[in-house]
């Protein structure tokens, strides 16, 4: 079942011959349960294309239905509810707040919703992200690659549609983006998760289920 389709996605800066072209018509789908990477150098319009995806920025024309969803036919109020329910985000900061502990981080989101944390799927997430002991830590408690698998227990935590990862190991030494990328691996297969990473690091994306190569703002190939 398709989670994700962008049709003619396009997101321009500028206007006349300072025209920045960051998206210029793309077409994109996921499957669910997929975990797809999409690999791009700076400026190739990987960012861009995330941002657009989890509903962060409006384009300059086309659509993202995510779920069934045309989430650019919600007003602003709707589109944050809808995005803090059906999308998850982990970032290249992990953007932790510093004076909760690990537990409260990761259920901040479901309570920010009015709703109560699933106790046993909590306790399969932080068993699988092994983070089994740490509930009662803050952040500046813990190493990156901790802190950066707190932010994917929380984007995992409200159970999204999708979750959109932006250079997760990108403030992370090798052997810790490694660490960091199987837990991400083990996440998709145990929690059947759809995952979109963008990341401009090939070894990073031959993790995932299948890698997609933006160019100039389109998909290459």
């Amino acid at each position: 079942m398709e989670i994700l389709r962008t049709k003619g996605l396009k997101k321009y800066y500028g206007s006349g011959e300072v025209t920045v072209k960051a998206l210029d018509g793309v077409d994109f789908s996921v499957e669910s349960g997929e975990f797809v990477a999409v690999v791009g150098t700076s400026g190739s319009g990987k960012s861009t294309l995330l941002h657009m995806i989890g509903g962060l920025d409006r384009p300059t024309a086309g659509s993202v239905e995510v779920a069934g969803k045309d989430i650019f036919s919600l007003k602003d109020d709707a589109l944050t509810i809808f995005r803090r329910r059906k999308i998850g985000f982990v970032f290249q900061s992990y953007n932790l707040v510093p004076v909760l502990n690990v537990y409260e981080n990761i259920v901040l989101p479901m309570e920010l919703d009015g709703k109560e944390a699933d106790g046993k799927y909590m306790e399969k997430i932080i068993h699988t992200l092994g983070l089994e002991g740490k509930a009662d830590r803050r952040p500046d408690q813990l190493s990156g690659g901790q802190q950066q698998r707190v932010a994917i227990a929380r984007a995992l935590a409200s159970k999204p549609a999708i979750l959109l990862a932006d250079e997760p190991t990108g403030n992370l030494d090798s052997r810790t983006s490694q660490d960091v990328m199987g837990f991400l691996k083990v996440t998709s297969e145990k929690f059947k998760q759809t995952m979109v990473m963008i990341t401009h690091n090939e070894e990073i994306a031959q993790m995932a289920d299948r890698i997609v190569r933006i160019e100039d703002g389109r998909i290459a190939g």
